[in-house]
């Protein structure tokens, strides 16, 4: 069982810069046992996946739009995982999910189907 409170939206400018904050609580298991990943909805979209990182944090991937100006990153010590968004795009605008996928999970070309999910924080880039 994995519990997951995202944090760290807000309202910005185009090329501004916000940091997304995902703080994991896990009940039967261990944090460095889930790949962890970081997705997106947009309002009338679908959810998409944005960025991924392996359970030790040496491997990660994103989606082609974001790549170069989003990293994700991890502190298995802190059950911590986070999403530093630079260069913001109105496009970029959509409510931020963090996911959990236990092991064996892959993070290259995104986790397709996450065993948890936290409740979401907006962001909102105004051109």
């Amino acid at each position: 069982q994995v519990q997951l409170v995202e944090s760290g939206g807000g309202s910005v400018q185009a090329g501004g810069s916000l940091r997304l904050s995902c703080a994991a609580r896990v009940y039967t298991s261990s944090y460095s046992s889930y790949c962890m990943g970081w997705f997106r909805q947009a309002p009338g979209k679908e959810r998409e996946w944005v960025a991924a990182i392996a359970i030790r944090g040496r491997t990660s991937d994103y989606a082609d739009s974001v790549k170069g100006r989003f990293t994700i990153s991890r502190d298995n010590v802190k059950a911590m995982m986070y999403l530093q968004m630079n260069s913001l795009k109105p496009e970029d605008t959509a409510m931020y999910y963090c996911g959990a996928d236990p092991l064996p999970c892959t993070v290259i070309g995104g986790i397709k189907n996450p065993d948890y999910w936290g409740q979401g924080t907006q962001v909102t880039v105004s051109s």
